[in-house]
């Protein structure tokens, strides 16, 4: 890559379909590192799974890009060999049996489950159609590089096997400057796991940090990592210059860390980001004039697994966890944090549901995509200066895992025990179109890592002093679309910890009632959204610009009839409660919405008969 962006690709490009575009370039760039003295050479592959080139719209050339760049990399060898018998690089000669070909393979690009979006099978799929491509092209050696989850590593690991059981591997991941990976786990611990894996050959760290952080991490492998250890830093962290990076770390440089290396223990050396032919030729010097004796290597085993402690009975978590666990009518009123600054006319509404016995507030977290006060701020004042329950909704399109489970940690801290857990609208369907939604995990993988640290493990995998409380919910549409795999990311919630789901508003009994067929083995409460319309025009916007709710024809005819606001308000209500009516043999309660944050909507819609209705109304 590095050699590619020097000669003009830029990082807007694929750089793997280079090996297609312009071959002969990529061949250079191959024989510039074999004279340089690199006894293994990497395909130019790294990215060549179906998933990240479809991002170039090239998914489709999955096999010709992997086969082209294996075909690359065997001729420049065999030009190398040409040059190094004196004859002319066109000539017929075999290509030289101390140059290796080694596969460059890297991350899908999207995080797997538990905590991502894409399933197991799919992520097999996916490797095991670019590494049959790779291996049918004739490679010596598979590396797989600069993977931040481990997890994912060994699937890729474990894929290769299933297509060949003696092809050499070598597993290398990467980790940041506090020398952890990018969900935690310490360098050593992922290396020793690495390393009891029958199915990799050498274990190793790549790319992120430079040669001084490199031999740290190398450095505390000592005792524990029982295999052939690798090592391929980045030429130090870049820099940007009139719209360019360059690397810092001189040649020189990196051959005097290589030389520590190998005293380190490591028996593969080379260079990752910034390296070039220069930097090669220094190491190669360096390590080939270097005697580092015989030493012998006591291994100590790593425990690989953190013990789970119980988590807490629902009863226990919170009064809204246990009135869902005994069965008792819960009723809940969204209110939305406002635009502004002042949380006044919020706190006061909250207060006056206190008053009348709602159970709990249900805060959004930036519905669909707007900037408001901090859900979690909002929740906290609500509490400490009403006493009301609140609900918080957390969604996963504002934060990275980091951010999350800090976020949680603080929430846990100062009592705010339910959760609402969604994936969020992306940021183009709000007034900020382009901002970048960062969603590394979706409401499934939130789930699993909220139910972890009830467990009292973090998102790494490493113990907590305790555990957390969380009540954890997430949102259900029964006029999805495609329902059936709404129904199988319901069980896959359910799966991942849910405590309760929390319903779309729902217009359509019947679709509802399917619905609720299709979920009854998960035995998990179900609270109903209900959303009492205000006019014909509300209605209107639910129907076509409110993602996920669908109102029926003859409930928009109810609402077209109504002759002034009062009356059509009026309307919005009774039907409103219909609904509840329909449903309340089947939900653990309801969840009202009432348009532009009138309290005594929702309270005319939770009457308890038609004269509380209308004196709520009045």
């Amino acid at each position: 890559g590095t050699m590619l962006y020097e000669r003009g690709i830029f990082f807007n490009r694929c750089f793997e379909d280079v090996n297609l575009a312009q071959p002969e370039m990529v061949q250079a760039i191959h024989e510039e590192y074999i004279a340089a003295g690199a006894e293994v050479i990497e395909t130019n592959t790294f990215g060549a799974n179906k998933y990240k080139l479809a991002r170039y719209g090239l998914e489709e050339r999955v096999q010709a890009i992997n086969k082209a760049g294996v075909k690359i990399a065997r001729d420049a060898v065999a030009a190398a060999a040409c040059i190094a018998a004196g004859n002319s690089p066109g000539d017929n000669l075999k290509a030289r049996n101390d140059i290796f070909v080694a596969a460059s393979v890297g991350p899908i690009g999207c995080r797997i489950e538990p905590l991502g979006v894409l399933s197991r099978q799919d992520a097999v799929r996916i490797f095991k159609e670019q590494l049959s491509a790779l291996l049918d092209a004739g490679v010596d050696l598979v590396v797989f590089e600069t993977f931040k989850n481990i997890d994912e590593l060994v699937l890729a690991v474990e894929t290769l096997r299933s297509l060949s059981a003696d092809i050499p591997v070598h597993a290398q991941f990467t980790v940041g400057s506090d020398n952890t990976t990018e969900e935690g786990i310490p360098a050593l611990k992922a290396a020793a796991l690495l390393s009891q894996h029958k199915g990799i050959d050498v274990v190793g760290i790549n790319c992120s940090i430079g040669p001084a952080s490199s031999l740290d991490v190398l450095l505390s492998f000592r005792g524990h990592v029982h295999k052939p250890i690798s090592v391929m830093p980045n030429a130090g962290l870049p820099r940007e210059h009139e719209g360019r990076l360059f690397y810092l770390a001189t040649p020189e440089y990196m051959a005097e860390y290589a030389k520590q290396f190998l005293d380190a223990g490591a028996a593969v050396i080379g260079g990752c980001c910034g390296t070039t032919p220069a930097h090669i030729r220094e190491i190669s010097h360096t390590i080939k004039n270097f005697d580092r004796g015989r030493r012998s290597i006591a291994v100590t085993p790593i425990k690989d697994d953190v013990a789970e402690k119980p988590e807490k009975p629902l009863s226990q978590r919170s009064d809204f966890g246990k009135k869902l666990s005994t069965g008792e009518w819960v009723t809940s009123v969204e209110l939305v944090p406002p635009q502004g600054t002042s949380l006044k006319p919020i706190l006061e509404k909250a207060a006056e549901l206190c008053r009348v016995g709602v159970t709990i507030v249900n805060i959004p977290d930036g519905p669909r995509a707007s900037s408001r006060i901090s859900t979690m701020i909002t929740a906290i004042e609500i509490e400490r200066q009403t006493g009301m329950q609140t609900l918080m909704h957390y969604c996963c399109r504002d934060r990275n895992l980091i951010g999350m489970q800090g976020d949680l940690l603080g929430a846990n801290a100062v009592g705010l025990h339910n959760l609402l857990i969604v994936t969020g609208d992306p940021p183009k369907v709000g007034g900020y179109p382009d901002v970048s939604g960062v969603f590394d995990v979706d409401s499934v993988g939130l789930t699993r890592l909220v139910t972890r640290l009830n467990h009292g493990v973090d998102l790494g995998g490493n113990a907590l002093p305790s555990t957390t409380a969380f009540v954890k919910g997430t949102g259900a549409n029964p006029v999805a679309t495609a329902l059936d795999r709404e129904i199988e990311r319901a069980y896959r919630k359910a799966e991942a910890g849910a405590d309760f789901f929390i319903t779309q508003p729902v217009f359509d009994i019947k679709a509802f009632e399917l619905f609720m067929k299709k979920i009854e083995k998960l035995k998990l409460p179900v609270i109903a959204g209900v959303w009492p319309l205000a006019s014909y025009r509300n209605a209107l916007f639910m129907q076509n610009e409110v993602p996920g709710v669908v109102i029926p024809e003859s409930i928009m005819k109810r609402m077209e009839k109504a002759p002034d606001k009062d009356k059509a308000r009026r309307e919005g209500v009774v039907i409103a409660r219909e609904m509840i009516k329909e449903m309340k043999a089947v939900i653990a309660g309801v969840q009202v919405s009432p348009p532009f944050g009138r309290v005594k909507t929702a309270l005319a819609v939770m009457a308890k008969d038609d004269a509380e209705m209308e004196a709520m109304l009045k």
